[in-house]
């Protein structure tokens, strides 16, 4: 099923790269008849590929077919970044979560890949693996914190 998925993802990536907007419309019904599945593959694809912290917010309506709208958010003005830092992150992230946003700064060439290897190590469980408690509140701040002196250059 993960094959289906990735062939999936890759399709709507695809959509991506024909727009200017970065914004990609489709229709869940006539998706999952052009790859053969059920409706519900794509919506497990857009759930865990599209997510905020992969730096894309999606928009579902039912009935119709399924309209879909994902839009890829751009990293490009203060308050975006100030949405990631406060909403995204919030008080507390998982590692998987964290790796995420910072795997899209470095797709959107925010950040070098020094700089994503640096943060990831920095906010791994092996570099957190004295912390007892807290460990996703303590990788929150550690994030914030670097995002702030990395994205206010």
């Amino acid at each position: 099923m993960s094959r289906l998925s990735n062939i999936i993802e890759e399709f709507i990536m695809e959509l991506f790269q024909g727009t200017e907007d970065g914004v990609v419309e489709i229709q869940r019904n006539e998706l999952a008849e052009y790859f053969d599945c059920a409706p519900s593959q794509i919506n497990y694809v857009l759930t865990t590929r599209f997510t905020p912290y992969k730096g894309y917010y999606v928009e579902s309506r039912r009935g119709g077919g399924g309209y879909i709208k994902i839009v890829k958010v751009e990293f490009d003005t203060e308050d975006t970044i100030n949405e990631l830092i406060v909403n995204t992150i919030g008080n507390s992230i998982t590692k998987n979560k964290a790796y995420s946003i910072i795997d899209s700064l470095l797709e959107e060439d925010i950040i070098t890949e020094r700089e994503g290897y640096l943060m990831k190590v920095a906010l791994g469980d092996r570099s957190l693996a004295c912390v007892t408690g807290n460990r996703n509140e303590l990788r929150a701040d550690i994030l914030k914190n670097m995002l702030l002196i990395l994205l206010k250059e």
